[in-house]
């Protein structure tokens, strides 16, 4: 039997679903972002603590076949922008719909009418929070960040940033790592 769980978007996320599971005495195969596989059947008792203790973590079981998709298509994007270090030569909205199996036409229309904002943003968001997050390790330079998500150039990279936050990857940069020195010498 296989449930989808909402917000599920990290390590910590599916050790705490893991943890859930096993406090219901429910055996799982597969922990995956947003995804489980249980060896068993769940009982409408189970189901309902379950959905009880998750909510406690910011976590939400899915029912309905839209949230389903919505939350499917989230997981394609983190895991491609977060969690992959090749990104596909393929453009996102076919790499989504191959991994899905849907018309991107409308999964898009689905995901725009659901979540607010389209596809595309959401992708530019998570490619730009990334960046953040290779920007404060410092183990890239700015063209090999672009070069690993497959912008056009640094500086297509540069005014996405800009436009998202405000701020260049440099001023950016520069910030963080004042604030990482201020809590170092705290």
């Amino acid at each position: 039997m296989v449930l989808y769980i909402k917000n599920m978007v990290s390590l910590r996320c599916k050790i705490r679903v893991t943890e859930e599971l096993a406090k219901l005495g429910l055996g799982c195969s597969k922990v995956e972002l947003g995804v489980v596989q249980l060896v068993k059947k769940i009982t409408v008792t189970q189901r309902k603590r379950l959905r009880e203790n998750l909510i406690d973590s910011g976590l939400e079981l899915l029912e309905d076949r839209k949230s389903i998709l919505i939350e499917k298509i989230k997981n394609v994007i983190i895991e491609l922008v977060h969690y992959t270090d090749d990104m596909p030569k393929i453009n996102y909205s076919d790499y989504i719909s191959k991994r899905l199996g849907y018309d991107y036409t409308y999964l898009s229309n689905l995901f725009s009418e659901q979540k607010g904002i389209n596809i595309q943003h959401f992708i530019i968001n998570h490619k730009i929070e990334r960046v953040k997050e290779l920007l404060q390790y410092k183990e890239l330079n700015l063209t090999e960040i672009s070069y690993k998500l497959h912008y056009s150039s640094v500086s297509h990279l540069s005014n996405q940033f800009k436009k998202v936050t405000g701020l260049s990857p440099s001023i950016y940069k520069h910030q963080s790592q004042k604030r990482w020195n201020n809590l170092e010498n705290m």
